[in-house]
């Protein structure tokens, strides 16, 4: 073999091997990638079965808390009526601003905008912000014109929302405002009806869940969860007309007289509904930002107060009851005062002798004093505990004082004396109305109701023939010569009490008065029962009751007879009005004589 084949044989041989080699690579780095290939394919399957099938629940969690929510579906209030279905508390859809704090968080140029869309403060909004910095939820503005809302929303700032809400509304304003009372942000009852019914007008909100993008706007309603269940109405016993009337009136005299306050119930006589419950000064309830606290305050509940001469029909009805007297017993009231321990009980001048009936007529402290003398004080003391007085009225009212009426073993040898006409004891202007109409019904009393149709609750106190007598007793009092001539209706018999009581102050009595009238309409089938409180009139003025509350009386019920078409019982005096061209009572007449204040220094009440 020559040197040239040898070394064609080593060059072809050198050959060979390199493709054999070449060979053995190539099939390696397949195998490589195949089993690269199939490691992945495997981790992919794991984890693919890790979060579809081992951690399922937990990854759909996760991803629901970023873009699926459970939202309030919100409810409205029940709306309240009066008697006859006209609104007196309704609730409006209105939209609410709140923010993301956490979305807003640092960027200032969005914080500048989302402010002057507010019409607030950049430093007041930022500092909201970051006291909310950790939150996800910060409220901007509650209860706001819906199209204003929208304008804000319209400009697109990242994490600022709207939400849909109620805001309570009261068409008749400050006039039947200590009745209804409020709302608060929250539309929860905060006073008055409001507030007693609150469970019964709140209504249950629903829920339901959505989906919301990264911009948090809502892409799909999921799922209802559970429906809203609106608030249910409620029909009061109140007649917006007499309401009107009642706080009209009363804010006159209040006026007139230069008094600080007054207060004033309308009650229908046999179902014990109050039809009206007007109080001067009041307040705007669609608006309370910024109101005296002492203005919400419903002084016809709340306030107690000596009744005064309108407690007199009470003492007499005892005595009468306990047969210590008849309606002709004679009082001789000479010489117009009479000592109660270290102090006096005085007449404004001697009214000589007096029968039962004209105690009443007249408003004689001395002939009442004489008359409580004759019963015991356990007699006194059940009789007037029976008309409810020391004790709630149970009207369901927020609220509500029971009054300051001692048994016996707390009285001293001057208290039932004192009591007799009105002092050494504490009413409300309810507790003294429920009286009266508990005279007008025969001697039925009535639980007082703020919701129509009444409580249905009611019992015997005192027998109709004596509830009778006292009546027509009191019916002299409207009639000329007795003390409140300014509360007789053209047409109608009124029975009634006048009361002039000076205000207790630091232990004895300041020369400050509260001037009531309580009184009944028509007497010979009574549908009304009425009693006005007018409190601290000007002295300069005058501070009787027959004065400054009798004239409220009149022009209540006035208007309330008349929308009631009440039948004159009086029909002859009506008719010879009628004849002469006149048609009311002229305001001109004579008072008769003026209530008699007392004086004497308060009793303790320990």
């Amino acid at each position: 073999m020559s040197l040239r084949d040898i070394i064609h044989n080593l060059i072809d041989r050198e050959r060979r091997t390199r493709i054999g080699r070449s060979r053995y690579d190539i099939r390696g780095r397949v195998l490589m990638v195949c089993g690269g290939l199939g490691l992945c394919s495997v981790a992919l399957i794991a984890f693919a079965v890790d979060r579809q099938l081992v951690h399922a629940d937990f990854y759909q969690k996760q991803g629901n808390v970023r873009f699926q929510r459970d939202v309030e579906i919100p409810t409205t209030r029940g709306m309240v009526t009066d008697r006859n279905g006209e609104p007196l508390a309704v609730s409006t859809p209105v939209m609410s601003l709140w923010a993301n704090p956490q979305e807003l968080a640092g960027d200032e140029e969005q914080i500048a905008r989302l402010a002057q869309a507010l019409g607030m403060p950049v430093d007041e909004l930022q500092r909201s912000l970051s006291q909310k910095a950790d939150k996800e939820f910060l409220w901007l503005r509650r209860r706001m014109n819906p199209t204003l809302v929208q304008r804000v929303l319209d400009q697109k700032i990242p994490g600022v929302y709207g939400v849909r809400e109620f805001k309570r509304f009261y068409p008749q304003g400050d006039a039947v405002a200590h009745v209804l009372g409020f709302t608060n942000v929250d539309d929860h009852g905060q006073e008055g009806v409001e507030l007693a019914f609150d469970e019964w007008l709140r209504g249950k909100p629903g829920e339901k869940r959505i989906l919301r993008n990264r911009q948090g706007e809502t892409v799909e309603n999921v799922d209802l969860l559970k429906p809203a269940q609106p608030g249910k109405d409620l029909a009061l016993s109140i007649d917006r007309r007499i309401q009107y009337l009642a706080y009209r009136e009363l804010q006159k005299a209040v006026t007139s007289a230069g008094a600080s306050s007054g207060s004033a119930v309308v009650m229908d006589i046999h179902t014990g509904e109050v039809l009206a419950m007007a109080n001067v000064p009041s307040y705007n309830p669609n608006n309370i930002n910024g109101t005296n606290r002492d203005t919400h305050r419903n002084r016809a509940v709340t306030d107690l107060l000596e009744p005064g001469s309108t407690m007199k029909p009470l003492t007499v009805a005892a005595a009468l009851e306990a047969h210590v007297i008849t309606p002709n017993t004679l009082f001789n009231t000479n010489p117009g005062r009479i000592p109660n321990g270290n102090y006096w009980t005085s007449d404004t001048h001697n009214h000589g002798v007096l029968d039962t009936t004209g105690v009443i007529t007249k408003s004689s402290n001395v002939g009442a004093a004489l008359i409580a003398r004759r019963l015991s004080n356990e007699q006194f003391y059940d009789f007037v505990r029976r008309f409810g007085y020391g004790q709630s009225t149970h009207s369901g009212f927020p609220g509500e004082a029971a009054g300051l009426f001692p048994p016996p073993p707390r009285w001293y040898g001057t208290t039932k004396q004192s009591m007799s006409y009105g002092y050494s004891l504490s009413v409300t202007p309810l507790q003294i109305a429920h009286t009266y109409a508990t005279l007008a019904n025969g001697g039925v009393a009535t639980v007082p109701s703020f919701v129509k149709g009444g409580s249905g609750e009611s019992k015997q106190v005192i027998t109709p023939e004596l509830a009778h007598t006292i009546m027509k007793m009191m019916q002299t009092v409207t009639e000329p010569g007795g003390t409140a001539t300014l509360a007789a209706i053209l047409g109608y018999h009124v029975a009634g009490k006048t009361g002039t009581a000076r205000i207790a102050s630091n232990g004895g009595y300041a020369q400050k008065y509260l001037a009531f009238f309580a009184g009944v309409v028509p007497v010979d089938n009574p549908r009304f029962a009425m009693v006005v409180v007018v409190n601290n009139p000007d002295t300069a003025k005058g501070y009787y009751g027959g004065t400054w509350a009798a004239p409220v009386f009149r022009n209540v019920m006035e208007g309330a007879l008349r929308l009631q078409d009440v039948p004159p019982d009086d029909i002859n005096t009506w008719l010879a009005a009628q004849a002469s061209g006149r048609t009311k009572t002229a305001k001109a007449a004579p008072a008769g004589d003026p209530e008699p204040t007392p004086e004497e220094v308060r009793e303790s009440m320990q």
